[in-house]
């Protein structure tokens, strides 16, 4: 038994360095000693740094320490904010680097153009009440893919979304239908994007018409009226797309698929979900609400 070895040699050594080499904490052996149960939930720094690592390498470097603090919460061992960043810093851990977003749709085009009516309230208060798409651009060695995709603005989650070797009208359409079919929202669903032609195009519009959903615009130039679709965008790039070679278009489809449906969606925390993946976080609003309803009945 570990405690009760560190208790017999307390007196020639020192608690801590003890407790360091045979990888257990302080207050574990404290809390033996007081005849309760150790907290086997405490990491030393040897064993945070190797689950560091370990997250590190499974989620592609896409976490900075305050993510990867409540991965490992969640994961339930005891560790401090501060504690993940200093062990972050000091073993060169870090997430990758940002850069800088571009855009890609083209929005100098004599098509209709709809009012902006979002309005940068991007907290809807249920699903399904807003959602927003854009475009982006991935390079392969065969060419370029195009990835379209729809955001619901209250969980965040990818509900839908096209790759095609073209940034044709029908991208757009491809993805709206995905992320229709998964839903079947209500009437009245607000989809937002920006002026780009595809959007504009007459197939969206005649789409939306047959969806029953109203279209929103942004102001010309101005990214930020769809700020949380670029905020995926970056996350996408930064944390997968940059650094990562794709020899062929299929390469690329088949880690942006595992990119959104597996991680992003299911796993990724999102700061602005209360540190919760989309998925989780509408999970948990549906089994709220459904107790709610229950206790009201």
């Amino acid at each position: 038994m570990k405690y009760a070895w560190i208790d017999a040699q307390r007196r020639d050594y020192p608690l801590p360095d003890m407790c360091e080499v045979l990888a257990v904490s302080v207050s574990g052996y404290r809390a033996w000693r007081r005849g309760g149960k150790p907290d086997r939930t405490r990491l030393t720094d040897p064993q945070a740094v190797a689950l560091i690592k370990s997250i590190h390498a499974e989620v592609k470097a896409a976490y900075g320490s305050r993510r990867m603090h409540r991965e490992l919460q969640e994961r339930g061992h005891r560790i401090g904010l501060r504690r993940v960043e200093r062990l972050m810093r000091e073993h060169g851990i870090r997430a990758r680097h940002k850069r800088r977003y571009k855009a890609t749709t083209d929005s100098k085009h004599s098509l209709p153009i709809a009012e902006n009516l979002l309005a940068r309230n991007f907290t809807p208060e249920a699903p399904n009440r807003v959602w927003t798409g854009d475009i982006t651009y991935i390079q392969t060695g065969e060419g370029w893919l195009y990835l379209a995709i729809v955001l619901d603005l209250f969980n965040r989650e990818i509900i839908g979304w096209s790759i095609k070797p073209r940034m044709t009208a029908d991208i757009v359409t491809d993805a709206l239908t995905m992320a229709w079919f998964r839903r079947k929202p209500g009437d009245g669903v607000i989809f937002h994007s920006d002026r780009g032609s595809q959007y504009a195009s007459h197939a969206m519009k005649t789409q939306l018409t047959e969806y029953s959903m109203t279209a929103s615009m942004s102001r010309k130039g101005n990214c930020w009226d769809n700020a949380p679709t670029e905020s995926f965008f970056n996350s996408l790039k930064n944390e997968r797309v940059h650094g990562t070679t794709y020899a062929t278009r299929a390469d690329a489809q088949a880690d942006l698929f595992e990119y959104i449906e597996v991680f992003y969606n299911r796993s990724r925390r999102h700061s602005t979900l209360g540190y919760n993946s989309p998925v989780r976080f509408l999970e948990n609003w549906i089994s709220k609400h459904a107790a709610q309803h229950s206790m009201a009945a």
